[in-house]
């Protein structure tokens, strides 16, 4: 355990980080997720569903917890899979 006040407080906030690190996370991966199953199922408004895919992995990465590249190389993939089907 921490002795110095300093440092109990960066355990505190350390957690409350981690919390709402997780909170964000957990959005984007769903909100992946629920895109990819409508492309596979091919049902309701695949756009829209991209398009709230990439809005969470843009919030993710405003708040540190995603780095740029990283949903960029997500959302690319996404995007990828998307046209694919289209041609078919």
């Amino acid at each position: 355990m921490p002795i110095k006040e300093n440092a109990k407080k960066a355990v505190r906030q350390a957690k409350k980080h981690a919390v709402g690190n997780l909170a964000v996370k957990t959005a984007f991966k769903k909100a992946v997720k629920i895109a990819k199953k409508a492309l596979e199922v091919k049902k309701g408004d695949v756009k829209e569903e991209i398009r709230l895919a990439q809005k969470m992995l843009d919030k993710a990465v405003k708040k540190g917890v995603l780095k740029r590249n990283a949903a960029a190389r997500k959302l690319s993939r996404l995007v990828k899979k998307v046209n694919l089907v289209a041609k078919k």
